[in-house]
C-alpha cells in the first residue's frame, strides 16, 4: 500500500477556498440533502465509484475528484424520483428525464442551482439545469447481453450530440430515442430481466460496463466521508476491486484531467 501524505494532496489540489474545494462542498450539501430525504422515507442508497474511494482512502472527497456518486436500485430509484422534486429545497432541483425535455442520460441528477457548471464534453449545453450536481445510478439484476442492448439502443443519442455541434436541428432525434427507450423499450427489456437469474446488476442505457454484486453491497453499512458518515457497501473492498482492482493505489497525479470546462458559484 503507497504512503498516502493527504495533506500535501489537499494543499495541491483542493485546499479551502480553492473552486474546487468550493465545489466539492456544495456537492456535499446535495448528498447530505438526499440522505435526509433517503432516511425519512426508507430508500436504501449506497457511496459508489470515486467516491467510495474517498470515503474509503481519504475519508472524504479524492482531493482531485469534480464529482459525487451514489447508486441504489432501481425500485428505490422510482420512489426516490417521485419524492425529490417535493421535497427539495429551492436552491436545489431534480434532473431527469421527466423534469428536463431535452435529457437524455438514463441516470438523475440533483443539480445546485446558485452555480453554472460546463463540462468539457459539453453533452449539458443543451440541459435545462446546469449547475454543480451529483449523480444517482439505478440499477437492475440483468443479464450481460440485456445490458450491452440498453447501451447500444441509447449510444445512437451520444452519435448526434458529438456530431450536432452548436447546430441544434437533430435535437428532435435525441429526444425520440430517448423517449421511445425509456418508454418502451427499457421496460420490455425490464420484463425479461425479471424471468432471468442473473446475479449481476447494470444501469439500462448507461454507459458503464462494470456489474454490481448485491451480495457485496447488501446489507449496507457506513463509512465516513467529510465529517459525515453516510451509506457504503457491506464489502467496500471486494466491491472496489470488482471495478478497479488495486484502488488503494494513487494514479500518476500529473496526468489528471478534470470533468469540469468552466465553473461559476453564487451564493458561498
Amino acid at each position: 500500500m503507497q504512503n498516502i501524505n493527504h495533506a500535501e494532496l489537499r494543499a495541491r489540489f483542493n485546499p479551502d477556498g480553492s473552486l474546487l474545494r468550493r465545489q466539492q462542498m456544495r456537492m456535499l450539501d446535495i448528498l447530505i440533502e438526499v440522505d435526509r430525504i433517503c432516511k425519512k422515507h426508507g430508500i436504501q442508497y449506497w457511496l459508489s465509484s470515486g467516491t467510495l474511494i474517498g470515503a474509503v482512502r481519504h475519508r472524504g472527497f479524492i482531493p482531485w475528484d469534480d464529482d459525487l456518486d451514489i447508486e441504489m436500485l432501481w425500485p428505490d430509484y422510482q420512489r426516490l424520483m417521485k419524492v425529490l422534486p417535493e421535497e427539495l429545497p429551492d436552491t436545489m432541483a431534480l434532473q431527469n428525464t421527466d423534469t428536463d425535455p431535452n435529457y437524455y442520460f438514463f441516470y438523475a441528477k440533483v443539480r445546485d442551482r446558485r452555480s453554472h457548471l460546463e463540462e468539457g464534453n459539453r453533452y449539458d449545453r443543451v440541459w435545462k439545469e446546469q449547475g454543480i450536481y451529483i449523480d444517482i445510478f439505478p440499477f437492475y439484476k440483468q443479464p450481460l447481453w440485456i445490458h450491452l442492448l440498453s447501451e447500444k439502443a441509447q449510444g445512437h443519442v451520444y452519435k448526434i450530440m458529438n456530431r450536432m455541434g452548436s447546430d441544434l436541428s437533430e435535437m428532435w432525434k435525441v429526444r425520440l430515442i430517448t423517449r421511445f427507450n425509456d418508454k418502451i423499450l427499457f421496460p420490455l427489456l425490464r420484463r425479461i430481466c425479471n424471468l432471468s437469474n442473473a446475479r449481476e446488476t447494470y444501469g439500462l442505457g448507461i454507459p458503464y460496463h462494470d456489474p454490481r454484486h448485491m451480495e457485496d453491497t447488501l446489507p449496507l453499512t457506513e463509512a465516513e466521508f467529510e465529517g459525515h458518515l453516510f451509506p457504503v457497501p457491506k464489502d467496500c473492498h471486494r466491491a472496489l476491486t470488482l471495478k478497479y482492482g488495486d484502488y488503494m493505489r494513487m494514479p500518476d497525479i500529473d496526468t489528471l484531467q478534470p470533468h469540469v470546462g468552466t465553473l461559476t458559484i453564487d451564493g458561498d
